[in-house]
């Protein structure tokens, strides 16, 4: 068989773009799921774009399927939202630039504060009543105030009443992942003495959350008044005991096929090389799409109905299946992972095969790849 010697790039060119088909429905399903699991508001946390399925997109899901509150990162994610015309309460509890008070107070963003310090600078710099979540450390020491500090950030919200509100309490769970509810029992009783101080104070009625996907679906006791899914959303429970809704379909296309003899090396380095001959085709995706650069033996993907394996290394923006006896035209699509189960790749056995988690490869998603609505 004579080897296909068109140029990826002109092939690419030619082909459609990479896509990642979000599903409304299966948002809307995961919500549902949630709330047969809890009496508590949910808050859709979209932020890192949707957990890399377009942020408005996911929002309008679960906003629709019941979802009562948005969560994000920032003030600009909230502002996407809000130009885009949510209504729903929004809160930004990461803020990594700082907080601009008086872009909160306008867009009506509530704001999570960790520290006195932090809530000293936003009482500085408010015109405008701001509505604030006290974060309490759990058990993370990866933001929040420590409970012993808990009396010095009361003082200065009693202090700074009528440029802030408190209207919330929240915390993360240290063993998110964790379907046992032993494994973050202290950190719900450090979340009971936070609320209970701040009542004592005289602030409230208060909103206290402080569980995400997993304890929201495998812990009542974490629930409180609100959860916040995030990885749910898009069919992530990362406590790997509850079936969730895959959200997403990431596809691509053959751009370029050959048939190889046996020994031959295949990428960089000639990281593989084959065992006996066969046909390789290349897809028009690598690590610059979202494809993680070391991958286990095993990591495939699926073309009509059956897997090919990747051989070789990922490259920035190609990898090499091989495809045995199939030959396919350039063109053919090529599913990377998607929600069917089966033969289809999921995000999870992506994840396993990177070593890593599932969140990180819905994240990381490239901007090439374009996003529809399936």
């Amino acid at each position: 068989m004579t080897p296909v010697t068109d140029s990826v790039e002109t092939a690419r060119a030619l082909l459609p773009a990479p896509t990642l088909a979000t599903l409304p429905d299966a948002v809307g399903a995961n919500i549902r799921r949630v709330r047969a699991a809890t009496d508590g508001l949910i808050m859709a946390v979209v932020k890192a774009d949707g957990y890399g399925h377009g942020a408005v997109t996911v929002a309008q899901a679960a906003v629709a399927a019941g979802a009562e509150w948005l969560g994000v990162t920032d003030l600009a994610e909230a502002a996407v939202l809000r130009e885009a015309g949510f209504t729903v309460p929004i809160l930004s509890w990461l803020n990594p630039a700082g907080v601009d008070a008086a872009a909160a107070a306008a867009y009506g963003v509530d704001i999570a504060v960790g520290s006195a310090e932090e809530l000293r600078h936003l009482i500085a710099d408010a015109t405008s009543p701001v509505r604030v979540h006290l974060h309490m450390d759990t058990g993370m020491s990866r933001g929040g105030s420590p409970l012993d500090e808990w009396p010095e950030l009361l003082r200065v919200a009693r202090q700074g009443r009528g440029r802030v509100e408190v209207v919330g309490v929240m915390g993360h769970l240290p063993h998110a992942d964790d379907g046992d509810p032993r494994a973050n029992a202290a950190a719900v009783l450090r979340m009971r003495q936070a609320r209970d101080a701040v009542l004592r104070e005289g602030f409230g009625p208060v909103l206290v959350h402080l569980a995400a996907t997993s304890g929201a679906l495998t812990d009542p006791a974490t629930h409180f008044g609100m959860v916040r899914i995030g990885a749910g959303l898009v069919g992530i429970d990362p406590s790997e005991t509850v079936a969730l809704a895959g959200a997403g379909r990431f596809t691509a296309s053959v751009v370029h096929s050959s048939f190889v003899q046996e020994g031959t090396p295949i990428g960089y380095g000639g990281a593989h090389v084959t065992a006996e001959a066969t046909n390789l085709s290349v897809v028009g995706v690598g690590y610059a799409d979202g494809i993680p650069r070391e991958v286990a033996e095993g990591a495939a993907v699926e073309i009509g109905g059956v897997r090919h394996p990747l051989v070789g290394r990922v490259s920035m923006d190609q990898i090499v299946i091989d495809t045995g006896e199939a030959r396919y035209p350039r063109g053919t699509p090529v599913t990377v992972y998607g929600p069917e189960g089966g033969v289809v790749p999921s995000v999870q056995e992506w994840a396993r095969w990177a070593g890593t988690i599932p969140h990180t490869i819905v994240t990381g998603i490239g901007t090439r790849v374009q996003r529809s609505i399936a």
